[in-house]
């Protein structure tokens, strides 16, 4: 067997062995889909409907609260990032990457200052390989986030919030995650989940006009309740999304490899049995050669 025909059988064996990685990590993802599917649409109903009374209680009430007011004059901003623990998901990790960068030179070039709180290993990776300073990250959890790991989350982000800017706190919390939309789009987008954009619209809101309420004891003491359970709401279902969204991209990445491994298997056997034929081709024309010879000095 010739030499280049032993080189393309260990290349058919190499990717073949790849092949068989992505097929598995596509089993995988599509096997969790469903779960996180159905997270996904158990979640966000919920995080809708306290946004929606956190809403109603600040149209109906004339108080400043930290919740609804945004500051004077606001020098420094939280951005949360949800990205992936893991690899082999295609382009959502670097996709939400993107979109914070957009985010901090939004949020610089009116004069705040930006401090990053990582979600997932790839987004801690990117930020550490840059020597960047990060406020907070928690990784491990990407995949399958429990209410535990957003709760986590969001006291840190209320502590900071409540603590002045000069101690360390911040005035704005921004998120970046993916929403997943369906099995084949996914859209990395940008929240400010504190404080509240509270905008004067004479337009009924999304689901329908709010209830008038009666406050006990008071309209601030209820959103002083609601602010915690706001803001896990809002980070939980976002945890979920990008879950969700990376298992959805996994899935689709891995399986487009194993469809170029397939193909480049083919190529390669293609190749090889080309390079075996030319291999076969040119030892009969020795035989031939050979014998022809032979018969040459046999008749002289």
């Amino acid at each position: 067997m010739g030499a280049q025909v032993r080189v393309y059988r260990r290349r058919i064996r190499s990717v073949r062995a790849t092949a068989k990685i992505t097929r598995a990590f596509e089993l995988i993802a599509a096997s969790r889909m469903i779960k996180a599917q159905h997270r996904v649409a158990a979640s966000t109903p919920y995080a809708e409907a306290i946004t929606r009374a956190v809403s109603a209680v600040a149209s109906q009430s004339n108080i400043d609260h930290p919740l609804t007011t945004r500051h004077q004059s606001p020098t420094r901003a939280a951005i949360v990032l949800i990205t992936s623990d893991r690899g082999l998901a295609g382009a959502y990790s670097s996709s939400v990457l993107k979109e914070g960068e957009s985010l901090t030179a939004h949020l610089r070039e009116g004069g705040l200052e930006v401090l990053p709180y990582i979600v997932g290993r790839k987004g801690l990776a990117y930020y550490k390989f840059r020597d960047r300073v990060v406020a907070g990250e928690w990784t491990g959890f990407s995949e399958n986030p429990s209410y535990v790991h957003a709760k986590e989350v969001a006291d840190t982000l209320i502590d900071a919030f409540n603590t002045p800017t000069d101690e360390g706190g911040v005035d704005e919390i921004h998120v970046v995650y993916t929403q997943f939309i369906s099995m084949l789009t996914q859209t990395p987008v940008i929240r400010r989940i504190l404080p509240l954009e509270v905008e004067e619209t004479s337009e009924e809101p999304t689901g329908g006009a709010f209830p008038s309420f009666e406050f006990e004891p008071g309209a601030e003491g209820v959103l002083d309740a609601l602010l915690p359970r706001y803001v896990e709401a809002r980070i939980y279902n976002a945890l979920l999304q990008g879950a969700a969204s990376e298992l959805a991209a996994r899935r689709r990445a891995c399986k487009s490899a194993t469809d170029n491994a397939e193909e480049l298997i083919k190529t390669y056997t293609r190749l090889a049995n080309a390079a075996r034929q030319a291999d076969i081709t040119q030892e009969i024309s020795e035989i031939v050669g050979g014998a022809d010879a032979l018969a040459a000095s046999g008749s002289e």
